[in-house]
């Protein structure tokens, strides 16, 4: 007598998914494409962010003065602005002139904004 054996289904092996070449470019432009957007709306757009700063209004005028041996913004500021406190005298200049650490060379010409002269 021959036995009859249940039939036992076996599941079939999961496969990988496998990215072809044609599917990892397509992935990569999906992903480069906001990149590039993004970049290209900066690049757009950052150059012109600092030309529309708002100032409020005011312009800055200004008179120059040449630094001499031994001046330091310090002396400047007390001899420009007696009656000013020479901390904002000072401040006011490196501001203006785009000083980095305050450091000055002789026969720089610095601008002094036209509140801090000794006219006013």
């Amino acid at each position: 007598m021959t036995a009859i054996m249940p039939s036992v289904s076996v599941p079939a092996p999961a496969t990988r998914l496998r990215l072809t070449t044609r599917g990892r470019r397509v992935l990569a432009t999906l992903v480069a494409l906001p990149i590039a957007g993004a970049i290209a709306f900066a690049a757009v757009s950052g150059g012109s962010a600092l030309a529309a700063r708002d100032t409020g209004g005011a312009t800055t005028s200004f008179t120059t003065v040449s630094v001499a041996y031994g001046d330091t913004l310090w002396s400047i500021a007390q001899r420009v602005a007696p009656q000013h406190d020479p901390r904002d005298v000072v401040d006011a200049i490196a501001r203006l002139n785009v000083l980095q650490g305050g450091a000055i060379e002789i026969g720089q010409s610095l601008a002094i904004p036209s509140e801090y002269t000794t006219a006013s």
